[in-house]
């Protein structure tokens, strides 16, 4: 058991944990530059490939990155550091930030603050977005990664079909294809 390890896996995702105030999208940004640009456990496509499986599996998506990250970096024990360091975080902020949020409701830079998050997040996600976007236009090439893009949107927009559906057949694709 390399205990180095286990220690980068408990501060990634214990960082990711505590900085991705807005649920699990807004933690994926985070646990990305953990895994692949801090302590390099995966490379970009490999990241996106645990996404894609993550998303495809219903529970939180943090918790869910951080067992199969923890797995693949350190086995059992890893899972474990992982998935508590992702949510340890989580637990002890919703307690103190739920009871600071109920005494301090009525003022206003407290509800102009929580409104704010939503636009971070939105920039954090666009930015993950559009660097899978590039790394799919290196692998695809830009017209096959134009094409899947738009008959994904089309799909999702017009026929209200549900991600999981989608991103599940584009893996069924990418499978069939290789």
């Amino acid at each position: 058991m390399n205990l180095q390890k286990l220690r980068e896996l408990f501060l990634g995702f214990f960082r990711a944990g505590i900085l991705g105030y807005g649920g699990g999208p807004s933690s994926i940004p985070l646990v990305q530059q953990e895994a692949v640009v801090t302590y390099k456990w995966m490379n970009d496509e490999e990241f996106s490939d645990v996404l894609a499986l993550g998303n495809t599996l219903p529970g939180p998506i943090i918790t869910k990155m951080a067992g199969y990250i923890g797995y693949h970096v350190s086995g059992i024990p890893g899972l474990l550091v992982a998935i508590g360091a992702s949510v340890i975080p989580t637990v002890f902020l919703m307690v103190i930030l739920v009871s600071l949020l109920s005494t301090f409701r009525e003022v206003s830079w407290i509800n102009g603050m929580t409104e704010a998050v939503a636009p971070v997040v939105g920039v954090m996600l666009f930015t993950l977005a559009y660097s899978f976007y590039r790394q799919s236009t290196k692998s695809l090439g830009w017209k096959s990664a134009v094409i899947i893009s738009v008959v994904s949107i089309i799909t999702f927009v017009i026929f209200d079909l549900h991600p999981a559906i989608i991103i599940g057949t584009l893996i069924a694709y990418a499978l069939i294809k290789k």
